[in-house]
């Protein structure tokens, strides 16, 4: 082994922990420029009774508040997990906020946070294993106006003949989305964006942000080799990321760490299998179960639960 596998927690935020690699990443995945970024502090405690939690990577650009959470093996709970830590980090905005006076009768003033101050989050979710079923690089998704889902979901407009009906909804729809009275619009900039290694790897898109995952897969392999990574030795950034995971300089202590994570995520995937095997609680889950274990023929089973034909042969 060369290289330290980048998706182990340790190897991930020991790269990441460099600002000029965060934000060449960033840069990459989101095809921008970015001019300043603030790393910060990554663990916190809400309450006092709560247990602390700890992003892999949090930092401030100009225009929006970003996390980088990397998952390294099959959670059924990344959709609540990741929501949860996307909510926390507007809340932690709070921290910074600044107060307003507003004055009050006699002569008296109440000072109140000024939301108005609160920016956008984007918390993007690097799957190493995982795809949550879909074929593409990734998924985003924005808190927007029921409408849309409703106009997208009405199977009765879409079968009108008259098309200047479809367009008529579609314009309400886009005078609701298209709101921003009083900032309706800050709603739709903030993202959770599921990101998946596997698919981007076998998908071989041209983009900035391939570089990023292929490497990553390389690394996962426990027989890589050198001479799998010249190409990545041209560029200063990822030279700078193979020297952060680089084995040859690895003491006793991170041998340990790669074993033991090894026997650890085959534990977490054995234990979360249970879970998936015997917390199903969606009645269409139930039914294609059922009927699979009658020996009803895959096909006719996705047609009469209205599930993918992959999800049903994991049954």
């Amino acid at each position: 082994m060369y290289l330290a596998p980048l998706n182990y927690d340790r190897y991930f935020k020991k790269v990441f922990s460099e600002t000029k690699i965060a934000k060449r990443f960033l840069e990459d995945f989101f095809d921008v420029t970015i001019d300043e970024l603030e790393i910060l502090p990554t663990k916190h405690k809400i309450t006092d009774n709560a247990t602390a939690v700890e992003f892999d990577f949090r930092c401030k650009i100009k225009d929006n508040y970003v996390i980088i959470d990397m998952q390294q093996w099959f959670k059924t709970d990344i959709v609540k997990r990741f929501y949860m830590y996307h909510s926390m980090n507007t809340v932690l905005q709070l921290e910074k906020m600044p107060d307003k006076s507003i004055d009050l009768d006699n002569n008296k003033k109440r000072d109140v946070k000024e939301y108005d101050k609160l920016i956008p989050v984007i918390t993007l979710i690097w799957l190493a294993d995982d795809d949550l079923n879909f074929e593409d690089d990734f998924v985003s998704y924005t808190m927007t106006s029921e409408t849309v889902n409703n106009f997208i979901r009405n199977r009765s407009i879409w079968k009108e003949e008259n098309i200047l009906e479809l367009i008529a909804e579609r314009e309400k729809c886009l005078d609701i989305i298209d709101n921003r009275t009083k900032k309706l619009d800050f709603l739709q900039k903030n993202k959770l964006i599921y990101t998946f290694q596997p698919n981007i790897v076998k998908n071989q898109k041209y983009s900035k942000y391939l570089d990023w995952f292929e490497l990553a897969e390389k690394t996962r392999n426990k027989l890589n080799e050198k001479d799998w990574f010249d190409k990545y030795m041209k560029d200063e950034i990822f030279a700078e990321i193979i020297k952060r995971i680089s084995t040859e300089t690895f003491e006793q202590s991170d041998w340990e760490y790669v074993n033991d994570y090894e026997k650890f995520t085959e534990q977490v995937k054995r234990f979360e299998q249970v879970i998936y095997d015997e917390g199903i609680t969606d009645e269409r889950y139930k039914t294609a179960k059922r009927m699979k274990k009658n020996g009803e023929p895959i096909n006719k089973i996705a047609e009469y639960t209205d599930l993918p034909v992959d999800e049903i042969e994991k049954l």
